[in-house]
């Protein structure tokens, strides 16, 4: 059984960097993401901000284990734009992170390598530029009980120190929890152990 990824590095919130090189300039924009609607949602806004320029190059990776990534060149030769802005974030080790170049044409063609240099070079700046953070990789759960079950969930929520919100106290109770991936399971359960409680799993992020 391979070992639970329990903790990745990403940025903290939104960065950018630049670069100018023969007349083209570079806008690099670099954002924490969990999906991929956030991922289309933010190419959206800029494709609509930065509508004049010629090429919205991007990359992303996603998930604590890294398997879900993409590169693209948007129109630049093949390999010359998108895969130097994914070996930027391959080579600081972040996920959960989309960065967008967008290039203005400066009437000047910078070949290949120049393109290559331009790039790497803008999508390592807006990382340089962030705030690079460790954040535990955590389940998602929403717990349904009745309210004579109450004290004894929120004993264990106390007990566990676990995060806690969407708070719902009547006749039929609920909550939501996170917790870390690493300790998920032996929690869920002991929380089974109260009989009648509910347990639905939402998420892991």
């Amino acid at each position: 059984m391979a070992d639970i990824v329990s903790k990745y590095k990403t940025i903290k919130s939104k960065s950018d960097g630049n670069y100018k090189d023969k007349g083209s300039k570079f806008y690099a924009f670099a954002y924490p993401v969990t999906t991929e609607e956030e991922i289309k949602e933010i190419q959206a806004m800029l494709r609509k901000e930065y509508y004049d320029a010629r090429h919205h190059v991007f990359a992303w990776r996603l998930g604590a284990d890294k398997k879900r990534f993409r590169a693209s060149d948007d129109g630049e030769p093949s390999n010359s734009s998108g895969p130097p802005i994914l070996g930027q974030i391959q080579s600081f080790d972040l996920t959960n992170i989309l960065i967008v170049v967008i290039r203005y044409f400066g009437g000047t063609k910078l070949g290949i390598p120049g393109l290559i240099n331009a790039y790497k070079t803008s999508a390592k700046e807006a990382i340089v530029n962030s705030e690079v953070i460790e954040k535990e990789v955590e389940n998602y759960y929403l717990i349904e009980f009745s309210y004579e079950q109450m004290n004894s969930v929120m004993k264990l929520i106390k007990d566990y120190n676990i995060f806690q919100s969407n708070q719902k106290f009547d006749l039929n109770c609920s909550l939501n929890i996170k917790i870390n991936i690493a300790d998920s399971e032996s929690i869920i359960q002991v929380f089974k152990k109260i009989n009648g409680v509910k347990i639905n799993y939402i998420k892991t992020v």
